[in-house]
């Protein structure tokens, strides 16, 4: 399982990596559409679309993504910021008000239509995210997938070896506060390393130590649906991983509030851009 896990991991990597540094900003653009519909078909089995259902609401979202695409060409062109920035402050709301009182509840909504805007919400928010972030700077981007990516592998490694505290036990018994104090402490030594060699602020660190713990946050909600749908993994696609979901979880309330957070910054007069 665990080579498997790490087989998948690498090709995962290896992709990446090259379509950041090697395409074009469309098909960049593109290609992670490509992947935010596969998530959205996930989301739609989490909160138990009929197939039919589920059809439709991937065809929509298709059609809204490739909308979406098509507006620096269109006469709306000038409110594509607009519409982004609409995006992210929706996504960080949930992420800083509902999704706090979600899992402290654990209710099921069973209201279909305001889940699937929801999910259509947080994953086109997730999927600007991922596009923007290269166009500002690719390392940018990396820079973020790593800190998630570290926090999630620190946090399996110390939960394992030191877990003792369960963190949310009737979402997901096996995380443990043990694994997010390994997950911080992991980002600390990265984020340190960072600031040191880039002559960066160490308030790096502790903007690090945010993404870590929305990370978690995506985790769980994730975790939580599950549970609810009665399902294992969000899915099947990528061996020893489970879904697509399963594998951006921690990345959908983190690269929105980045990417937000940068927004904020440029309108507010600094330079963010390298």
């Amino acid at each position: 399982m665990l080579r498997t896990r790490v087989i998948t991991a690498v090709l995962l990597v290896t992709g990446l990596l090259l379509t950041v540094f090697l395409a074009s900003k469309p098909v960049w653009a593109i290609v992670m559409l490509g992947i935010s519909l596969l998530a959205v078909t996930e989301w739609s089995h989490l909160i138990k679309l009929s197939r039919t259902q589920s059809v439709v609401y991937v065809v929509i979202a298709a059609i809204t993504g490739i909308g979406l695409l098509s507006l620096p060409y269109t006469a709306l062109a000038s409110y594509q910021s607009h519409i982004q920035l609409s995006l992210l402050s929706l996504s960080a709301l949930f992420w800083l008000v509902i999704a706090p009182a979600w899992l402290k509840q654990r209710k099921s909504c069973q209201h279909r239509f305001m889940m699937c805007v929801l999910g259509a919400v947080l994953i086109f928010a997730t999927w600007v995210a991922f596009v923007e972030l290269r166009t500002i700077n690719p390392w940018l981007l990396i820079g973020a997938i790593a800190t998630v990516s570290l926090a999630d592998s620190a946090a399996y490694f110390a939960g394992k070896r030191f877990g003792r505290r369960k963190l949310a036990p009737n979402i997901s018994p096996g995380k443990t506060w043990e694994g997010v104090l390994g997950a911080l402490a992991a980002v600390t030594v990265y984020g340190s390393l960072l600031c040191y060699y880039q002559q960066i602020s160490l308030w790096l660190v502790v903007a690090l130590w945010l993404v870590v713990l929305f990370s978690v946050m995506g985790d769980l909600v994730e975790s939580l649906m599950k549970r609810q749908a009665g399902l294992k993994d969000s899915g099947q696609l990528l061996p020893g991983h489970g879904g697509i979901l399963d594998r951006i979880d921690g990345f959908i309330p983190t690269l929105p509030m980045i990417l937000l957070a940068i927004s904020l910054l440029h309108f507010s007069g600094f330079n963010v851009h390298g």
